[in-house]
Parts: structure tokens; C-alpha cells; sequence
């Protein structure tokens, strides 16, 4: 990816996350960035090429986040470890695994356009798989690992969707108070 077609997508993100989809306008961008609409049709196939592009990189550096945190940890580290590694990460600041501003701004678009809806469908999905992996480790089944990924997922959306949105402080000694709950676990799955 070219530094010109990045800084245009993390100045979007940027963007979603200050003002919402509204905000998403290439000459505003633009001015941000002090580029060119030269620059942003180099890059991009019109504004609707821009907002498959922005969706896809908001999709792709969500799960590649999450995944690298997880990876971090190690394949046999059980699922408690993981989860307290995961507790750490959650920073104030809009970065890394915790940012309510574009989660909700992403949750509210995806509320009348079908093509956001879609990819929010893939990163929930996404992201509870991936949690439904490292809580494998410590119960019996598949179905008991859905069921325990879905607490901490659901905390961490409830947290963005409250007025206002909970601090990434506030949810990570949320989620300390969840980890003495973690079984240590099973030997991991192969």
C-alpha cells in the first residue's frame, strides 16, 4: 500500500471516528491530509471506491489486531493467560483493541447501509471466533466457548454503546474483575 493510499484510509478512520459517516468527505480529507483530490482519484475509484477501501481496511486492521495480540501470547499459553494479556491492551486513547468512537461510529452507519452492515456482521463474527478459540482451551465444547467468548465481546460493545462510552480504564478493571473467573484450563487444542 502506497504512504499516500494509507494516510488517506487512517485520516478516514480518523474521520469516522470524530464525526461519523457524515464526515466522510473527500475535500474535508483532503484539506486534513493537505492533499489533493489528484491524490485521492490516484488512490481511488470515486467515493464509493474510497468507502469499500476505508471498509476493508477497518476490517482488516481490526482482526489483524486482534489476532497479533492473541498470537503474542503464544500457542500454548491457556485461555486465562490470554485473556489477561488481551485486558492489558485495552489503553485509553483510541488505539489498539479498545476504540468506542469508531466502533460506534461503524455500529451506527451500518444501521442504514447494507454493504457497512456487512462488514460489521464480519468483524463481530470475526472477533468472536477468534475469542471462542482461546476460551476452547478452558471448557469442554465448542458451544460452552461461544457461549464465554460472548461475555467479554459483549461488555466491550455494551461499553461503546452507552452515553458516553465507558473509558478504556472503566472496561479494563471490568474485565480484571471477570479474569479470576476463567477456568486455567484444559490442555489446549491442537
Amino acid at each position: 500500500m502506497s504512504t499516500a493510499r494509507e494516510r488517506w484510509l487512517n485520516e478516514g478512520l480518523k474521520v469516522l471516528a470524530e464525526e461519523g459517516a457524515a464526515g466522510i468527505r473527500i475535500d474535508r480529507i483532503a484539506a486534513r491530509l493537505h492533499l489533493s483530490k489528484g491524490s485521492f482519484h490516484h488512490h481511488f475509484d470515486g467515493a464509493e471506491g474510497y468507502k469499500k477501501a476505508l471498509l476493508a481496511h477497518f476490517e482488516q486492521l481490526s482482526i489483524r489486531t486482534l489476532e497479533n495480540a492473541i498470537a503474542e501470547v503464544g500457542a500454548t499459553a491457556g485461555a486465562r493467560e490470554i485473556l489477561a494479556h488481551l485486558t492489558k491492551l485495552v489503553q485509553p486513547g483510541g488505539t489498539g483493541l479498545y476504540c468506542p468512537e469508531l466502533d460506534i461510529a461503524l455500529r451506527a452507519w451500518a444501521t442504514w447501509d447494507a454493504e457497512v452492515r456487512a462488514v460489521q456482521t464480519r468483524l463481530d463474527e470475526a472477533r468472536l471466533s477468534a475469542l471462542q478459540r482461546v476460551w476452547r482451551s478452558a471448557v469442554p465444547g465448542d458451544e460452552e466457548a461461544r457461549t464465554a467468548a460472548l461475555l467479554p465481546y459483549l461488555i466491550a460493545v455494551g461499553a461503546t454503546v452507552v452515553f458516553p462510552p465507558v473509558d478504556a480504564d472503566e472496561l479494563r478493571d471490568l474485565y480484571e474483575l471477570l479474569l479470576p473467573l476463567v477456568p486455567d484450563g484444559m490442555t489446549p487444542p491442537a
